[in-house]
């Protein structure tokens, strides 16, 4: 069986290291329209604002295709695929087989049509979605001033981090009531706007962008602001030298759509990431559609990308996606938010109970959301001590303690901290990106890595979006104490 992987993203990437950890000697073709190797993504609004170097993010060493037998065709572009003939034809020319066929096209990022973008983007406006961009954005960063970001969703305020990092003076403008409106609540939203105020981020809410201000003409084209449409008609100019457009993402589908694979909002997959039109066409990653779902976070993709492998090489021929909790994890500089499940609730709601604390002057907003006992919903931004514990808790609908402050403060209520390497089971997660338990980082401490670096490495515990880190560490040095009390 030959397999070809179209896509080498994070997804992509995966499900080929995933699939020869369990199958060595199936032929595998990926194709990667990137010309450097995988990255992690969540990782970018970092190596924006200087705080990473851009080596430091890549998901596979260049050496790992050859030594694991893996033909990757890096820089080159899948332009059609030929499902009779079972055959993908790339820019390069060439024309490969495939027995089965794994769409991992990820997503796009959106560039709404408005004034000022007819022709394309004009110099000094772009979107921030892959590496490339990031190095381009920095490019300009140096010589820029002042920077506006068009939207206040994930991206754009990592974005937007990012650029005040390079020492930019940055406005996000944000067409809702407030940010990240998808995540948060109105007053996390607030809370979240102070605190970016703090690091030297203004925000403008309802700010409808009507359009970019350019000078120049056709390719010599360059952004100089954009313009406001105001609630009582007219306009306003927000000067800029910098505009990052992050109005959203697609899903990648041209590829399927003309190879007439069924498409909704993205590829349609079963249980077993098989395409309904297709059982040669799987689909994984941001470009599948499941049970009317698609999935936007690494941890879903990552998760079918596992299934996926198991399936393909025989190893767990019974293993099925049924689904995934979407938990959404913020990590910039000065910044820290986990948030999951239905967080708008509020206390006029009769079915729920809601648990809520904020300190806006210190960026602190916590709060749970409980509907018969179990946890819905769920946002942390600032302090996030208990967001492994709450997280576990949301995953597995479990019951909660009746002490409910316990869930925002450890030990406040009275009980232990659950959270503690002491007091959490072997079977709690603790990196849900990669689904690594505190028991498999204890096994791989007791087979000799000693170093929260060499369980990352051997576990990729901490190597999403990092936000279990300090509990990877804690774990590590908590078993080092041990040794030492043991001894």
């Amino acid at each position: 069986m030959s397999i070809v992987v179209v896509g080498n993203g994070m997804a992509g990437s995966r499900f080929v290291s995933e699939l020869r950890s369990r199958d060595t000697a199936t032929p595998v073709t990926v194709f990667g329209a990137e010309t450097q190797r995988p990255y992690n993504r969540v990782l970018l609004s970092n190596v924006l604002a200087g705080i990473t170097d851009a080596d430091h993010i890549s998901l596979v060493d260049t050496a790992w295709y050859a030594s694991h037998g893996v033909d990757a065709r890096l820089g080159v572009e899948v332009t059609r695929i030929d499902r009779e003939a079972r055959t993908v034809h790339a820019s390069d020319g060439t024309v490969t087989p495939y027995e089965t066929l794994v769409l991992a096209t990820g997503s796009t990022a959106f560039v709404p049509p408005m004034p000022g973008l007819e022709d394309g983007l004009p110099r000094g406006a772009l979107v921030f979605r892959t590496l490339d961009d990031c190095r381009t954005i920095s490019e300009l960063a140096e010589s820029a001033r002042r920077a506006v970001v068009v939207g206040g969703g994930l991206l754009g305020i990592e974005a937007a981090r990012g650029l005040t990092g390079r020492g930019l003076d940055v406005t996000v403008l944000h067409l809702a009531g407030h940010l990240m409106e998808r995540q948060l609540d109105p007053a996390a939203g607030r809370v979240l706007a102070r605190t970016l105020a703090g690091l030297g981020i203004g925000t403008r809410l309802q700010a409808n962008v009507a359009g970019l201000r350019t000078t120049g003409d056709g390719d010599g084209r360059t952004v100089t602001g954009v313009e406001l449409a105001l609630p009582g008609g007219g306009t306003e100019a927000i000067d800029a030298d910098l505009v990052i457009l992050s109005c959203g993402v697609r899903p990648e589908v041209s590829l399927a759509r003309d190879a007439g694979l069924a498409v909704g909002r993205a590829v349609i997959v079963d249980d077993e990431l098989r395409s309904v039109s297709d059982p040669s066409v799987r689909a994984i990653g941001e470009c599948s559609q499941h049970r009317d779902e698609v999935y936007g976070l690494v941890a879903p993709a990552w998760e079918q990308a596992g299934v996926l492998a198991g399936l393909l090489a025989g190893t767990d021929p019974a293993a099925r996606f049924t689904g995934a909790r979407q938990i959404t994890r913020l990590k910039a500089a000065g910044i820290e938010l986990a948030s999951m499940g239905e967080t708008h609730f509020g206390d006029e709601d009769d079915d729920v109970e809601v648990v809520r604390f904020t300190d806006s002057s210190r960026g602190t907003y916590k709060k749970a959301v409980i509907r018969d006992g179990r946890l819905i919903g769920a946002i942390l931004l600032g302090e996030t001590s208990t967001a492994g514990t709450l997280t576990q808790l949301y995953d597995r609908a479990a019951p909660l303690p009746s002490e409910r402050l316990d869930l925002l403060f450890p030990g406040l209520g009275g009980a232990a901290e659950a959270g503690s390497p002491v007091r959490m089971p072997d079977a709690a997660t603790v990196c849900h990106c990669n689904n690594v338990s505190k028991g498999r980082i204890r096994a791989c401490w007791q087979q000799g890595a000693r170093t929260a670096d060499e369980v990352a490495r051997r576990t990729r515990a901490s190597t999403g979006c990092g936000s279990c880190r300090d509990a990877l560490e804690g774990i590590v040095s908590w078993l080092d104490e041990q040794e030492s009390v043991d001894a």
